[in-house]
């Protein structure tokens, strides 16, 4: 097994209080008795382990600063992580960090110029939208600070090299539409659209029964402003299930069959699983009680324990291992397939809205091929 990607929670706090936060705001308390920061000593354990790690499977991966919110670990601290970090996994690993924007500076921009670390910014869309769930912790509304963090990574003089692009929660109930054009005014080189989290025993914001469609129909109308677009940004879930269509290999998680290795390492150095499982009742943790300090991950990697969570992934569910649709859907994630009394055994929350959303598709590769054979 490969190790593709490391999530290293290098703070566990927030300075926003976003109200859909798997971590803070579904029921996981785990945060509470972390460290805020991680430590140094932490750090350089960490530091080691990865380049042991590419040294051992021979392959690179990507590591992700993630919180919390990663930048309230400093620039002096971030400086130091970084250096770290490149001595020992080199430029061939991509670093990345995924912010809020607020405490964006031109100071921490020029440390991550310096050492090649690319960030992408959370936000939702223009501020009516944004502002009804990414508040701070006075409960004020955050996105003229998000804005603000996101010019000022625009401006900055490696700003193109470092801004990688946004990631924004679907609220169903907005406007497409709006959605992407206030993305095209904000001049984003991408997007990662996300659903919400939620399962079958407690469905998603704004859905109202498993059957229904609310956000394949939300995706399938950015889907017209995407193939209508002459100069779109990039959406990675779109380009993605775009190539499945046609026969190619996707690169996000949770659409498409490939296998994406992912562990997370905690503030206090503990070993998990990806934790948008916190937002399931079977929760994120592995059994075993690994921390960087004395296990190592190219023996995590090839452990009976990482094999499993890596073949759970894996849709089990009879509907859907039946679907010809399932080389484009993948199954959705794994939080996203959990009902009581049978766990992780069923199809997504969102198969309906997924099911929708490959039909759009498929509308729009006929109606291409069509024009092309005219």
């Amino acid at each position: 097994m490969f190790i593709d990607t490391v999530l290293l929670k290098v703070a566990s706090r927030c300075n926003l209080d976003c109200s859909y936060c798997y971590v803070y705001n579904m029921g996981d308390e785990a945060w509470r008795t972390l460290p805020k920061r991680m430590s140094l000593a932490t750090e350089d354990a960490v530091a080691r382990s990865l380049g042991e790690l590419l040294r051992s499977q021979g392959r690179e991966f990507s590591v992700v600063l993630h919180g919390g919110e990663p930048l309230m670990l400093g620039e002096r601290r971030l400086a130091s992580l970084f250096s770290k970090l490149r001595t020992n996994l080199g430029l061939g690993c991509g670093i990345s960090i995924q912010t809020n924007g607020v405490l964006i500076t031109p100071e921490i921009l020029d440390c991550c110029a310096e050492h090649h670390v690319t960030l992408s910014v959370s936000i939702d869309g223009p501020a009516e939208v944004h502002d009804q769930f990414r508040i701070d912790r006075r409960g004020q509304a955050s996105h003229a600070a998000v804005e603000e963090g996101i010019r000022v990574l625009q401006a900055h003089g490696a700003g193109a090299d470092l801004f990688s692009g946004v990631l924004a929660v679907v609220d169903p109930k907005t406007s497409p539409e709006t959605i992407y054009h206030y993305f095209k005014y904000l001049c984003v080189p991408s997007v990662d659209f996300l659903y919400r989290d939620g399962n079958h025993s407690a469905l998603p914001f704004g859905k109202s029964s498993v059957s229904s469609t609310e956000y394949g129909t939300w995706m399938s109308r950015i889907l017209d402003c995407y193939v209508a677009d002459a100069a779109p940004f990039r959406i990675r879930m779109l380009d993605d299930m775009l190539k499945l269509a046609l026969g190619g290999v996707g690169v996000k998680e949770g659409v498409g069959l490939t296998d994406y290795g992912i562990l997370i390492i905690d503030t206090d150095g503990s070993i998990k699983k990806n934790d948008t499982l916190k937002s399931s009742p079977l929760g994120d943790a592995f059994n075993e009680t690994w921390n960087i300090h004395h296990d190592e991950l190219q023996e995590i990697a090839v452990s009976q324990a990482f094999r499993d969570y890596h073949v759970a992934q894996r849709p089990t569910s009879s509907l859907c291992t039946n679907c010809s649709l399932l080389k484009i859907c993948g199954g959705g994630m794994l939080t996203h397939r959990f009902r009581e009394g049978t766990g992780y055994d069923n199809p997504t929350v969102f198969c309906a809205d997924q099911t929708r959303l490959i039909s759009r598709i498929y509308d729009h590769i006929a109606h291409y091929l069509s024009m092309e054979s005219a």
